[in-house]
């Protein structure tokens, strides 16, 4: 996998520097599809859904200021992106097997 600089994110200061910080999801767009590796990390999930909406709300934010868009429409866009999945009512799970550790060195 390669990526535009544009396209690469890094960890924030604040998460490198806090040892209990955790990582949940991982999420790309490849091959006209998301694809994501989570981890189901909080012991209620409302916890995720509630990370969920923080996200998207942060997103609006993000177009605002990366692609010039207004913050509140953009924000409104992304939830009705998540309506329309949620109320669709098709979306099927598909799991890859994990890598073992040994290989992932191997292939890089």
């Amino acid at each position: 996998m390669s990526q535009r600089e544009e396209f690469k994110l890094t960890t924030p200061d604040s998460v490198a520097s806090d040892a209990d910080a955790i990582e949940v999801t991982r999420m790309w767009w490849s091959r006209n599809e998301p694809v994501m590796a989570i981890m189901p990390a909080f012991n209620d999930p409302a916890k995720y859904g509630e990370m969920l909406a923080q996200a998207a709300r942060h997103m609006g934010h993000a177009y605002a200021v990366r692609k010039g868009l207004d913050e509140r429409q953009a924000y409104h866009r992304i939830l009705e992106g998540m309506n329309a999945v949620i109320k669709a009512d098709n979306l099927e799970t598909i799991t890859e097997p994990p890598v073992a550790a040994s290989s992932k060195g191997a292939s890089q």
